[in-house]
């Protein structure tokens, strides 16, 4: 379905569900539909750049804003967290996360962000033993070394990998899922299992010690 009733939509859109009955839903692209808002959302509802869906259309057709630095012009393009949404006639720029209430939110960047976070969901192994890391915004990435794992997370500048930030004792975790989302802690420990259960992490949190799923972790250089 392109559309879903206002009253129906995940609690983490941050919308007013007693307007109009319909909204259009994301389009298929590397962010769940539950994970991800449209550019209509965050140009109308967020923004407040347009008052109407053919206003954001026509802002998108004039390419006047960029998603990781490339212009969109779908209004149901998907933005997921951590995605970088850049308004360059403006100098503005805005990173999509989530509040510790579950909601998404836009931080506020530099003008002109130069470098943006990624979490590896995963790799493969190419011809010539070169990897292939699979990132969290649907991009991939081929690499020499294979030093790189899944849940570690890459600092991309210019298409390129500038930064590795492993998933490891000691390491800043942003949660992207789970009831403790949007909580940002130290990483203390992290518990393994053997079969069907879901590894888990130990967080130190500013309202103390937090566990959840190791799948929600994704790591960050500074507090957001």
């Amino acid at each position: 379905m392109s559309h879903l009733k206002r009253l129906t939509v995940p609690n983490s859109w941050r919308i007013k569900k007693k307007e109009t009955i319909f909204i259009a839903t994301p389009s298929p692209g590397p962010h769940r539909k539950s994970a991800a808002l449209t550019l209509n959302i965050i140009l109308k509802d967020m923004l407040k750049m347009a008052k109407t869906t053919r206003e954001v259309k026509h802002i998108l057709g004039d390419k006047k804003v960029l998603v990781d630095g490339k212009a969109r012009k779908e209004y149901r393009f998907p933005v997921g967290v951590m995605d970088v949404v850049t308004i360059p006639a403006l100098n503005e720029a805005y990173a999509l996360l989530y509040s510790e209430k579950g909601v998404f939110t836009l931080k506020k960047l530099p003008s002109d962000p130069k470098e943006k976070l990624c979490k590896i969901m995963g790799k493969h192994i190419l011809p010539k033993k070169k990897t292939q890391i699979n990132l969290y915004d649907g991009r991939n990435v081929i690499v020499d070394k294979d030093s790189y794992k899944v849940g570690d997370t890459v600092v991309i500048a210019d298409g390129k990998i500038k930064r590795h930030v492993k998933l490891e004792k000691g390491a800043l975790v942003y949660l992207i899922g789970g009831k403790h989302i949007g909580t940002t802690g130290k990483l203390t420990e992290i518990k393994t299992f053997k079969g069907m259960e879901n590894d888990r992490i130990i967080m130190e949190t500013k309202k103390g010690k937090i566990e959840t799923l190791k799948d929600y972790a994704f790591v960050v250089e500074k507090e957001w």
